[in-house]
């Protein structure tokens, strides 16, 4: 993205004054798919798509006024009026507003245009880097900087559970903020310790294929299926009352299969995907230290078996994806992000790159008349102020 071009929208839509000007990534996640909200473990690292915004305060006590480069949309509104704006994309910069004010950040009214290139609805978190740069900016315009980069991903977490309507993890968020060039990051989500691993696979290449089917998670599907994971937690520490049981992460396999049949079937599968994945992170990480990148794929296809028979949350774009991956010999594959659509990411091998992408490509085509987006995969820096 270019900063003059975001720029120039800022000067053209508000006072001809200037700004400051921040940037948030999306994410791709490795592996650890639905396992954050579970207190489990995931794998991500930011990218060099990304949202851009500049800001400035308008000298109002609490009218925003925001612009989507993007939409050709604006709203000015008061983020103190107890309501806030009825465009979707406004209530993200409504929501920080308030989180930020909540963790001591004396905000007042601003100025926002900003941009971005993550493509929506491909399992990049478009939503997360909105909230990261938007709280970056809050925490520097207003803030003198004193708000922590967690309370910065909590706030963004926050936004969604208060004012979106998704009860996400903080997978998204935090990869967003805490990024690095290179670096794929493993987050304990129970704990919220993190360690960085070097991620430069020689040989190999990360490239996502987008299969151009959007998905909507507001609503029922993605709740449905935290609902059916806390239900089992629920079951399980009944059984138990001497244990402390908070998520998925706390039960074992045994815990599960206890409780089968008062579950249900589909709670059971979802929660046996869970701890399955739980389990798969784990393995991905000693691989990569050994560099050991055909288990590394191994993983990756059994995630992507799991989360379209047992999570359901797979669909049949992505399944067929995942099975041209397969036929070109693709080392791993698997749906990444919430699901419903998106992205496979696939670790492919250099001699192999030109022909999968090509093929892939066109049977995709060929099949749901459709094209599918390649978008290769560059690890780069979190949250940050450019100018």
């Amino acid at each position: 993205m270019d900063i003059e071009f975001v720029r120039s929208r800022f000067i053209k839509h508000f006072d001809g004054q200037t700004g400051h000007v921040y940037a948030s990534p999306g994410r791709i996640n490795l592996i650890g798919e639905h396992t954050d909200y579970n207190g489990g473990f995931v794998f991500p690292g930011a990218v060099d798509k990304g949202i851009m915004a500049e800001m400035r305060p308008n000298g109002t006590e609490s009218t925003i006024r925001a612009y989507s480069i993007d939409l050709k949309d604006r709203v000015d509104f008061d983020f103190h009026d107890g309501v806030g704006p009825r465009a979707s994309w406004a209530r993200y910069i409504y929501g920080m507003a308030l989180e930020m004010e909540k963790l001591g950040v004396p905000v007042k009214g601003f100025n926002i245009a900003f941009a971005g290139d993550v493509p929506l609805g491909a399992g990049m978190s478009s939503s997360a880097a909105m909230e990261s740069c938007f709280g970056c900016g809050l925490n520097d315009l207003f803030g003198e900087n004193k708000v922590s980069k967690w309370d910065i991903v909590l706030a963004g977490q926050a936004t969604e559970h208060n004012y979106c309507g998704v009860n996400c993890g903080i997978m998204d968020q935090f990869a967003s903020v805490f990024g690095k060039a290179g670096k794929l990051m493993r987050l304990d989500c129970r704990s919220r310790e993190f360690e960085y691993f070097p991620f430069n696979p020689e040989g190999y290449k990360l490239v996502l294929i987008n299969s151009c089917v959007k998905h909507e998670l507001a609503g029922s599907p993605y709740n449905d299926r935290r609902n059916s994971c806390e239900n089992v937690v629920r079951h399980i520490a009944a059984k138990h009352p001497e244990g402390k049981f908070e998520t998925l992460r706390d039960c074992t396999w045994e815990q599960l299969e206890e409780v089968r049949a008062e579950v249900g079937e589909e709670d059971y599968t979802r929660a046996h995907f869970v701890l399955g994945e739980k389990d798969r992170v784990l393995a991905v990480c000693d691989a990569l230290v050994a560099g050991d990148y055909e288990t590394v794929g191994k993983k990756m296809y059994e995630t992507h078996y799991g989360l379209s028979k047992e999570y359901d949350v797979s669909c049949e774009e992505l399944d067929f994806l995942n099975d041209i991956a397969k036929e070109c010999g693709v080392t791993g594959s698997r749906i990444m992000g919430g699901g419903f659509g998106g992205c496979t990411i696939n670790l492919v091998k250099d001699e192999l790159y030109e022909s999968f992408v090509k093929t892939a490509c066109q049977k995709y085509f060929e099949k749901f008349n459709r094209a599918a987006k390649v978008y290769d995969v560059v690890i780069s820096d979190g949250s940050r102020k450019l100018c």
